[in-house]
């Protein structure tokens, strides 16, 4: 469990806890998981036979059996992702900013953004999980990929250039957590 400190900077989309084999300590980890400052998508595998034995709907989102196939993991994973304010394919919206995924562009207030293919991708990454904090080394290892060889510094250039483009009207839309990283900001909150 001392490993669920490390969860922020590995940018997961969602959590899959296998209880089969150790049903309470599964049940113990997703509590720990549960009352996590960033919401995550949470997912239980567990035996038709452990059911009633442990609140499984207080600490997860939904339940597998053990052998679900690929695809039905697949599915209830997408279905998720909207109920739990993640993006749904295609549009994603971040107050007047849209994204398209299908298309590669980002119109803001309805005029076209010219960004570069890492620009569109460092704000789609970051728009698609609005509220959550990514360290730099989480963005370049997220959007960068594993083999990219340069320094942190990259990733602030790309904020700032994108900060540009948005312009001073807009560029609260990514926000610095300072010491830490980078969020997209969480417009829902102030509804």
């Amino acid at each position: 469990m001392d490993s669920l400190a490390l969860l922020p900077d590995l940018g997961p989309e969602a959590v899959l806890v296998d209880a089969a084999e150790n049903p309470p300590h599964a049940h113990a980890l997703l509590t720990a998981l549960a009352g996590a400052a960033a919401r995550l998508p949470i997912v239980v595998i567990a035996e038709r036979a452990d059911l009633n034995r442990f609140g499984w709907d207080l600490v997860a989102d939904d339940l597998l059996y053990p052998g679900a196939p690929a695809a039905e993991i697949a599915l209830r994973l997408a279905m998720l992702r909207p109920r739990l304010g993640g993006p749904a394919e295609g549009n994603i919206h971040l107050g007047r900013l849209t994204l398209s995924t299908e298309t590669y562009q980002v119109t803001l207030e309805g005029r076209p953004l010219d960004l570069t293919y890492k620009e569109f991708e460092l704000l789609r990454f970051l728009a698609s999980r609005p509220g959550r904090v990514f360290t730099r080394a989480a963005l370049l290892r997220e959007v960068w990929g594993y083999d990219f060889y340069g320094g942190t510094r990259t990733v602030d250039v790309h904020i700032r250039r994108l900060r540009a483009k948005l312009g001073p009207e807009h560029e609260h839309l990514i926000e610095t957590v300072r010491g830490v990283g980078y969020r997209a900001a969480d417009l829902s909150a102030d509804r």
